[in-house]
C-alpha cells in the first residue's frame, strides 16, 4: 500500500537535502520565546532547524538538565535540528576593554551543548571595536583571544565541541586564519566558523570572497540577505529581506556543497543598519588585509544596491520596526531560501 501513494506524492517530499533551511532565534528576540516555544514556532512555519544564538544568563539559568532534555526529546520528534550558542572567544569586555573571564560562560554553554546532543556552540563576543579610535590594536585582540582559546581548548575537545566563531564585527576572515594558525588548530578541531554572510559586508569583506577564503573551517551559518550603500563620505550596510538584497546567497551555498560537510542553512534577519567611516585614516587602517580587488567587487555591490532600491521594494528596516515584521519576514525567509536551495540542488 505504501509504494502505491508514493506515486501520488510528489517525489520532492522525500528529498533529504545535504544542507537544511532553519532559523537562528534572533530573528524572533522581540517574542522573547524560550527553545520549545521556538522549535514549535519553526516547525510549524517550515523551518528544518533552529540555531540558537543565545539567551540571557538570567534565561538560562531556568535550562535545567530535565529541560534540556526536553528540548532534544522535541527537536528529535519533530525531526528539528539544533544548535546552541552562548559562546565567547574575546576575553575582553568590548565597550570598556578590561578583562573578562569567558572560562566559565563556555564551559556552562558546552554542558548546555552536550545535554542536547550537539557538538556545535555559535561563539559571538559583540564588540565594535574598529569603530572607537581608543580600542586596542586588533594583533593584540588576537594575541589576547588565542592565548585565552588555546587554554580552554581541552573543554571543547573532551566533548567533541566545535566552537563556531561568528563572522561577527569582532575579526575579518584574514584575521581568523591568522587566529586559529595562532591556536595551533586545523579545520575539524575544537575551533571553526560560523559564517554570517552579510556581516562581512561590514567588515568590508565581499561575501563570496570571503566563504572562499574562509570555507575549510566553515561548521554553521546565518544565512542572510543585505545591502551596501555609499553616501557621504561613508558606506552603510543593512539587512535585507532574503531574496531582495544583492548577497550571492546561491553562490555561498554552492561553495558550501563543495565540502563533505552538512552545514544548516538558519536564516538570520533583523533591522538596523552599520554605518562605516570609511573616508577616516584611523578607522581604514584597521582593515590593512583590504585589497583594492576586493573592495572594487563592494563598490559593484553598492552600486547594484542602489539601483535596487530605485526599482524594487529593497530598503532599510529600521530596528523599532522589527518587532512589527519579524514573524512575517522570518516565514518569508524560510520559503525563500527553501526556494534557492531547491533550486540549486534540483
Amino acid at each position: 500500500m505504501f509504494s502505491i501513494l508514493l506515486n501520488f506524492i510528489p517525489v520532492k517530499q522525500f528529498m533529504i537535502y545535504k544542507h537544511k533551511v532553519g532559523i537562528d532565534n534572533y530573528c524572533l528576540y522581540p517574542l522573547n520565546l524560550k527553545p520549545i516555544e521556538m522549535l514549535n514556532w519553526a516547525f510549524s512555519n517550515g523551518a528544518e532547524g533552529v540555531a540558537f544564538s543565545g539567551y540571557p544568563d538570567e534565561t538560562r539559568e531556568e535550562f535545567t538538565s530535565s529541560y534540556l532534555r526536553d528540548v532534544k526529546a522535541l527537536a528529535d520528534e519533530l525531526g528539528l535540528y539544533i544548535e546552541w550558542g552562548c559562546g565567547q572567544h574575546v576575553p575582553m569586555d568590548l565597550t570598556t576593554f578590561g578583562k573578562k573571564d569567558i572560562y566559565l560562560s563556555n564551559r556552562k554553554a558546552v554542558g548546555e551543548a552536550c545535554g542536547l546532543g550537539i557538538s556545535i556552540v555559535r561563539s559571538c563576543s559583540g564588540g565594535l571595536m574598529r569603530w572607537k579610535k581608543d580600542s586596542p590594536a586588533t594583533d593584540f585582540l588576537l594575541r589576547e583571544t588565542a592565548k585565552e582559546l588555546k587554554r580552554q581548548a581541552s573543554i571543547f575537545r573532551d566533548c567533541g565541541i566545535i566552537l563556531a566563531i561568528e563572522t561577527h564585527f569582532e575579526f575579518t576572515t584574514f584575521e581568523l586564519l591568522r587566529l586559529f594558525e595562532m591556536c595551533e588548530t586545523e579545520p575539524g578541531d575544537y575551533l571553526g566558523v560560523c559564517l554570517d554572510t552579510m556581516n562581512l559586508l561590514t567588515m568590508l569583506e565581499d561575501p563570496v570572497t570571503a566563504t572562499e577564503r574562509i570555507l575549510p573551517w566553515v561548521v554553521s551559518s546565518h544565512i542572510k540577505d543585505g545591502g551596501i550603500i555609499s553616501r557621504n563620505k561613508k558606506i552603510s550596510t543593512f539587512p535585507a529581506e532574503l531574496g531582495k538584497g544583492v548577497i550571492e546567497l546561491d553562490k555561498i551555498i554552492t561553495l558550501f556543497n563543495s565540502t563533505d560537510r552538512q552545514i544548516n542553512l538558519s536564516v538570520e534577519d533583523h533591522g538596523g543598519s552599520f554605518s562605516l567611516p570609511v573616508k577616516e585614516k584611523w578607522f581604514i587602517d584597521r582593515f590593512p588585509d583590504l585589497t583594492t580587488g576586493e573592495f572594487s567587487k563592494l563598490t559593484d555591490l553598492a552600486a547594484l544596491t542602489e539601483s535596487k532600491m530605485a526599482t524594487s521594494d529593497l530598503k532599510i528596516t529600521e530596528r523599532d520596526e522589527w518587532p512589527s515584521v519579524c514573524e512575517a519576514r522570518t516565514r518569508s525567509g524560510i520559503d525563500s531560501l527553501k526556494i534557492l536551495r531547491d533550486r540549486i540542488f534540483q
